[in-house]
């Protein structure tokens, strides 16, 4: 085990679902959302600077486009931000009763953004790959709280997280569409530990995983063996992703829902300096 292992305070805040972190490589900024307050927060390590955005509609994740601006898995569908600011609708799919979670741009650039009911029905959410030119294809239905979504460094290897199983899956991607099958699990949370909620993939290949109710993030290694656990001051840890100039700083969205009495750092933005080394992460080709 190498690596950082203690965390610091990036953005102190009391966000009520942190989540999302994305590091955009053309700005050299971090992205994170607060799903239930609608709002998209960026924080420029370098100088420490810090904006925040409403969005009209809750929010489950925002990540850099090709071109400029962002894309929005929101509550009714995958929207853009162009560099003006303007919003439009790229997929716009109304279900009542369900949202936006957590997205990942995938390797070919296409957006993979999951959904959930706000009740967590079981089996209310879905996977889907949208394209640039906003065609949407459910890849995975019968999901309940879609989240963590990765590729290995070859892209020959996707991961995926659905909340409630409490397994990290992987599948074989098609190098030629882009499609995948084969879905089994990697590993699973053991009871007591929490919840696996999002996660991102390294330069080694392996797999960081944001634990809720376990206060902790978790690395896993390509074979499925847990290597390395980086304890927390919350618990509520939702996401986590590489970031700063070298991509060595782990950045961790924090929640404060349906706490009580939540610990003076929950809902803040937490980093873990020199915990490894990320991938550059793709632009949505949109």
């Amino acid at each position: 085990m190498t690596g950082g292992t203690s965390y610091e305070v990036a953005v102190r805040a009391e966000s009520v679902l942190g989540e999302g972190p994305t590091w955009d490589p053309a700005t050299g900024r971090l992205l994170w959302i607060d799903i239930l307050n609608s709002r998209i927060h960026t924080y420029d390590p370098a100088t420490g600077r810090r904006t925040l955005r409403r969005t009209e509609q809750h929010v489950g994740a925002v990540k850099p486009r090709a071109g400029g601006g962002l894309v929005l898995n929101l509550r009714d569908g995958v929207g853009l931000l162009d560099p003006d600011d303007t919003f439009r609708w790229l997929h716009r799919e109304p279900v009542p009763g369900r949202r936006g979670n957590d997205a990942a741009v995938a390797p070919d650039g296409t957006l993979w953004a999951g959904t959930m009911r706000y009740d967590e029905a079981t089996g209310g959410g879905t996977l889907s790959r949208v394209t640039g030119d906003g065609t949407a294809e459910v890849v995975l239905d019968d999901v309940t709280v879609s989240n963590g979504t990765g590729w290995s460094p070859d892209g020959r290897l996707m991961y995926y997280i659905d909340t409630p199983t409490r397994r990290i899956d992987v599948l074989d991607v098609d190098a030629a569409s882009g499609s995948v099958t084969g879905r089994r699990p990697l590993a699973a949370i053991e009871d007591g530990a929490g919840f696996p909620d999002g996660l991102t993939v390294d330069a080694e290949g392996c797999v960081w995983v944001a634990l809720w109710d376990g206060a902790a993030v978790r690395r896993y290694t390509p074979s499925g063996a847990l290597d390395r656990v980086v304890e927390l001051p919350v618990p509520r840890v939702t996401a986590c992703a590489f970031g700063g100039p070298g991509l060595s700083d782990l950045y961790v969205t924090t929640a404060r829902v349906g706490l009580p009495s939540p610990p003076p750092l929950s809902g803040s933005l937490l980093v873990i300096p020199d915990a490894g080394e990320g991938l550059a992460p793709p632009a949505f080709a949109g």
